[in-house]
């Protein structure tokens, strides 16, 4: 049986864009499962995706995120965390809206090039998978597979 695809959502504010993304930089290299059992303490300790609240951590918001034992511990996807939380807000005021950010661009392919220049840690299958889960456009799984190789 193959595995189900992603739920979908209907973002409203910066900070869901920056939940999806977060899920999708932690899941790159580790099991989804992991992620998905702490997801809850992610939540908790990113101040529920408040764009503003984690683009404004400091170097000891990220020491201190670096031993919670409620997410994983990747000091430098932390830090990504707060430096996408800077990019999304930014693209956010330039675009007057962080969907029109992604609807800025002519084609799926794109928008995944300029996710990859604006974003740490977002590559191919995480962007796949974030504009999948904000309602973007996004070509068939089978389709998008068969043009990767």
């Amino acid at each position: 049986m193959p595995p189900q695809a992603p739920d979908k959502i209907e973002p409203k504010t910066p900070g869901d864009y920056l939940e999806v993304m977060t899920k999708a930089v932690f899941q790159s290299g580790m099991s989804w499962r992991v992620i998905e059992a702490k997801w809850d303490g992610f939540r908790e300790a990113f101040e529920r995706f408040d764009a503003e609240k984690v683009a404004g951590f400091g170097p000891d918001d990220v020491d201190r995120l670096a031993q919670d034992t409620r997410i994983v511990r990747n000091r430098r996807k932390i830090q990504a965390t707060v430096d996408n939380a800077e990019e999304i807000l930014a693209l956010y005021r330039h675009h007057n809206g962080f969907r029109n950010y992604l609807r800025s661009h002519p084609s799926f392919e794109e928008t995944v090039a300029d996710l990859k220049r604006h974003f740490s840690f977002l590559g191919d299958t995480g962007s796949y998978y974030f504009l999948h889960v904000v309602g973007e456009k996004v070509p068939s799984h089978e389709a998008w597979m068969a043009s990767r190789r």
